[in-house]
C-alpha cells in the first residue's frame, strides 16, 4: 500500500501539462476539505475543483485551438490557389516557428505566382501580336486559342474560342483550305485576283493536360519574300556586272592591242593575245554556264546506288580520304546530283586551306536517314560567314560565284534532306548533309 502515491504521482508526471495541473487543482481542492464533512463532501469539492480546473484549461487552451483552425484555412486557401493569406504569430511558443515557416512559404509561393503572371503575360502578348495566325484545336477538332493574326485570317472580329476547326477552315479559298484540312507541311501559293499570295503551313501534335491537341500555324510569306526576291536580284545583278567587266575589260582592251599587232605582223604576240582572250572567254562560259545548272536543276530521279560506288566518282575528281565501313544499305539519290554536290564540298574544303589528304567523307546510318559528312582542317569559318555560306552568290572568295555551297543545299533539300555548316573543335570545317532512305 505505501507504494500507491508514488505509482500514482508518476503517472501525473507522464500526462500533459495541462492534464497534470488539473488533476493536481481538483486533488488541492479535496484534500483541503477532506476533514469538514467527511468522503461525501470530499467526492463533491473534488469533483467541483476539476470542472473548474477544466474550465480554466479550456479557457487556456482556445487560443491554440483558433490557431490550429486558422492554420487549416491557411492550407485550404492554398489548395484553392490563394496565397495571399498570411495569419499573425501565436503566442504559444510551440506553434510559433511552424507558423513562421509557413507564412515564408506562403511569401515564397506569391512572389512566383507573380513571377508566372508577368511571364504569362508576356507571353499572351508576344503570341497575339506575332504575324504567325495560330490556332489551336482539341481532340474534338474545337478553337481552344487562337491569336489576332488567325482571327484575320479568318475573318472573325471576335474570340475564335470554341468554334469547329471545320466551320473556320470552310471561311478559307479552297487552294489554302485543302492543305489545312489535309495537314500538310510546307508552302502554298494563293492566287486571289490575279495576284499571288505565298503561306507558310505548319501542323503539330502535343500533349496538353493529357489530351491530344493541334497547334496550326499560318503565316503570311508574301512581302517577306518580295523583298528577299528583290534583295536576290540585286545580288545577282551585282556579281554578274562584276564577272563581266572583269572579263569582258581585258578581252576589249587585249583585241585593240592586237588589232595593232596584227597591222604590224607580229604573229607571235598575236597568238598570246589570242589565247589569252581564249581563257578569259571560256571563264566566262563557265560562270555563266555555272549560274544556268543552278537556276535548271531538274528534279531529282532516285535510284538504289552502292555507296562504294557513288563516292569512288568523288575521290577520282579529288583524292580525300573515305572512312570505312560504309552503310550496307545503298543509297537511293540521284547519283549525279549528290556527286556533284560532294564534289563542291570537296572542293571547297581544298580551297579552305586544307591538304587534300585531311579532308575525309564519312557516312553514317542515322535512323530515318544517311548523314554524310565533308570534313577538313582548314581555317574554318566566322559566325557570320557561317549564317550566309549557304545563301545563293554568297562568296569569300575574290573569283568564287557563291553557287558551290548553295548547289549542295539545293540538292539536299530536292532529295527531302537538309544541310549543316559546323566548325570543328580542333580546327576545319565539318559539312553535314542528311539524305533521306527509301520507305518501305
Amino acid at each position: 500500500m505505501s507504494d500507491r502515491p508514488d505509482r500514482h504521482f508518476a503517472r501525473l508526471r507522464r500526462l500533459p501539462g495541462w492534464a497534470t495541473w488539473t488533476v493536481s487543482f481538483a486533488l488541492v481542492i479535496a484534500l483541503a476539505t477532506r476533514g469538514l464533512g467527511g468522503w461525501q463532501t470530499f467526492a463533491a469539492c473534488f469533483a467541483l475543483g476539476l470542472g473548474a480546473a477544466l474550465v480554466a484549461i479550456r479557457r487556456e487552451r482556445a487560443p491554440t485551438a483558433q490557431h490550429l483552425r486558422a492554420l487549416s484555412t491557411l492550407v485550404a486557401a492554398w489548395s484553392d490557389a490563394d496565397f495571399a493569406t498570411s495569419i499573425r504569430e501565436p503566442g504559444d511558443p510551440d506553434l510559433l516557428e511552424l507558423t513562421r515557416t509557413l507564412n515564408a512559404l506562403g511569401g515564397q509561393l506569391r512572389d512566383e505566382r507573380a513571377r508566372l503572371v508577368q511571364r504569362e503575360l508576356l507571353l499572351d502578348t508576344v503570341v497575339q501580336n506575332t504575324p504567325t495566325a495560330l490556332l489551336l484545336t482539341d481532340p474534338r477538332e474545337r478553337v481552344v486559342y487562337g491569336n489576332l493574326a488567325a482571327r484575320e485570317l479568318f475573318g472573325v472580329p471576335g474570340k475564335l474560342e470554341g468554334f469547329a476547326f471545320e466551320d473556320l477552315v470552310g471561311r478559307l479559298p479552297e487552294a489554302l483550305a485543302e492543305p489545312l484540312r489535309a495537314g500538310q507541311d510546307g508552302l502554298v501559293t494563293l492566287s486571289v485576283e490575279g495576284e499571288e499570295d505565298v503561306f507558310h503551313l505548319t501542323r503539330r501534335s502535343f500533349e496538353l493536360h493529357g489530351r491530344r491537341h493541334q497547334l496550326t500555324m499560318l503565316r503570311r510569306l508574301t512581302r517577306e519574300l518580295a523583298r528577299q526576291e528583290v534583295a536576290t536580284w540585286k545580288k545577282v545583278i551585282r556579281v554578274i556586272s562584276h564577272e563581266l567587266n572583269n572579263a569582258l575589260g581585258p578581252i576589249a582592251s587585249m583585241a585593240h592591242t592586237g588589232r595593232v599587232y596584227a597591222e604590224r605582223g607580229d604573229k607571235d604576240k598575236l597568238r598570246k593575245i589570242f589565247a589569252t582572250i581564249d581563257e578569259r572567254a571560256r571563264h566566262l562560259e563557265a560562270f555563266i554556264g555555272g549560274y544556268a545548272r543552278f537556276a535548271k536543276l531538274p528534279a531529282p530521279r532516285l535510284l538504289p546506288v552502292p555507296w562504294e560506288a557513288l563516292l569512288d566518282s568523288v575521290t577520282q575528281a579529288q583524292a580525300v580520304r573515305v572512312l570505312h565501313p560504309l552503310p550496307e544499305a545503298h543509297a537511293h539519290v540521284d547519283r549525279a546530283q549528290v556527286e556533284q554536290a560532294l564534289i563542291n564540298l570537296v572542293k571547297n574544303a581544298v580551297e579552305a586551306g586544307s591538304p587534300p589528304e585531311q579532308v575525309e567523307i564519312a557516312v553514317q546510318d542515322a535512323g530515318p536517314m544517311f548523314l554524310l559528312q565533308v570534313r577538313d582542317r582548314g581555317s574554318g569559318m566566322s559566325e557570320t560567314v557561317l549564317e550566309q555560306a549557304l545563301l545563293p552568290f554568297y562568296s569569300t572568295k575574290r573569283a568564287g560565284t557563291g553557287l558551290g555551297l548553295a548547289l549542295a543545299r539545293e540538292i539536299a533539300e530536292a532529295h527531302g534532306g537538309r544541310i549543316r555548316l559546323a566548325n570543328r573543335p580542333d580546327g576545319g570545317l565539318a559539312v553535314s548533309l542528311w539524305l533521306p532512305k527509301p520507305q518501305r
